[in-house]
């Protein structure tokens, strides 16, 4: 009986061992990445995990652009409990990184050389006092166009090269009878196109003013000019785009009842998702006079201060995001471009195949600038003092004179 016992007790604390080893073979990894080809994108990462045997924890919270996800994060780390990875934007990274609760991935990227291919715009949020504490997964760049191929066409089939082409082409689709601009009245769409205006007027331009926060550059009569197309632009939106989703807007035209949208390359998902064809059914191209430039966001994994004991699989994971098999299976998915320069195209589409090129080429010629629009230029409370000034100014309370005044006592006051 005493060697039957003595055999169980020694089991049962084998099994703990087992048992606590698989449970530091585990990474809780919070995201709001729910969509569906979002989530089929992730599978690719969870079952590279597993095939090294690491288990993932999901810990999915839907909605806000992360804004949910975000709570939900600050209340685990105030229990003293983070995730072993959370899915983060910009300058909440850095803002994190400031409170010392991020880990060091120093260790994998040297190995992998992750300084030689990640763009050094995007290592700005990747990296906190010289040291690694991200994993960038994605560029999506903020400076599009989609166009309705078959409108394109009938206006002569030519993609408008400069300001004066994309007026007259607007003028067209409005003499076709279509809303020449599918577009959502909501603040963070209205900057979405001031972002790419402010660019069209010069790359300095746009560094000086929404980069460097540049008084004179915010102030000056190129500004004026940047409100005075928005003025402009305005006039080619319809009666009903006062709050609509940025989705709803694609759909108009994907459904050949607009002629084209200003949006970030998310927008490419719901053409293809509708089974549109770029240059069969739409035309992707950069806003006219910012080929050459690219505005990002990226959504990176913070890897938060852990034990000892998930410290490996913390770093196998950072490892398993920056594979290009993953970069490149995620990213054909999710309409972006891979955060690593070296990725084949191989897998992507005319459109996907563009923003890996434009991203190479902007990375190499310096003109790879954090989209204003999408929080990747300044803090919050910057982008929404420049969110305020826009939305006023596309909304007709304020005159473009107005508006350049406004734009630089409210940056000013919100630095």
């Amino acid at each position: 009986m005493k060697k039957l016992m003595n055999t169980v007790a020694a089991a049962a604390m084998l099994l703990g061992t087992a048992t606590m080893a698989r449970a530091a073979e585990n990474v809780e990894v919070l995201h709001w990445w729910t969509s569906g080809g979002e989530a089929t994108a992730l599978e690719v990462l969870k079952k590279d995990l597993e095939s090294k045997g690491i288990t993932w924890s999901d810990m999915p919270v839907s909605g806000g652009g992360g804004t949910e996800a975000m709570t939900v994060l600050r209340a685990r780390v105030t229990a003293g409990n983070p995730p072993t990875a959370v899915q983060m934007l910009g300058f909440d990274i850095t803002d994190w990184a400031k409170q010392g609760a991020l880990g060091n991935l120093d260790e994998v990227a040297a190995k992998e050389k992750w300084d030689d291919v990640i763009p050094t715009a995007l290592q700005k949020f990747s990296k906190y006092d010289g040291h690694w504490i991200a994993a960038p997964v994605n560029v999506h760049s903020t400076n599009w166009i989609w166009i309705n191929k078959a409108a394109l066409d009938k206006a002569g089939g030519k993609e408008p090269a400069n300001w004066d082409e994309l007026i007259a082409l607007l003028d067209n689709f409005k003499a076709q009878g279509i809303t020449p601009i599918a577009h959502g009245g909501v603040p963070w769409q209205d900057a979405t196109i001031f972002d790419a205006v402010v660019l069209s007027l010069g790359n300095d331009f746009y560094k000086s003013a929404f980069i460097d926060l540049d008084p004179a550059a915010l102030g000056s009569d190129k500004m004026k000019e940047a409100f005075d197309r928005m003025t402009k632009l305005r006039t080619y939106v319809d009666d009903n785009f006062s709050g609509r989703d940025w989705n709803l807007a694609s759909a108009m035209v994907i459904e050949n009842k607009a002629g084209l949208q200003f949006m970030g390359d998310w927008a490419k998902g719901e053409f293809v998702k509708a089974g549109k064809v770029p240059g069969k059914d739409f035309v992707c191209m950069r806003f006219p006079g910012t080929q050459g430039s690219v505005t990002f966001n990226s959504d990176q994994f913070a890897m938060f201060k852990v034990s000892e004991a998930q410290l490996k699989p913390q770093l196998v994971m950072a490892s398993a995001i920056e594979s290009p098999t993953f970069q490149s299976a995620f990213n054909v998915v999710k309409g972006s471009a891979p955060a690593r320069t070296d990725v084949p195209d191989t897998a992507f589409d005319d459109c996907g195949k563009k923003a890996i090129k434009d991203l190479a080429e902007a990375n190499k010629a310096g003109t790879l600038f954090g989209s204003m629009a999408h929080g990747h230029a300044n803090p919050a409370a910057v982008k929404n003092a420049i969110y305020d000034v826009v939305t006023r100014e596309f909304n007709g309370d304020l005159t473009s004179e107005e508006a350049v005044k406004e734009l630089v006592s409210a940056v000013e006051a919100a630095k």
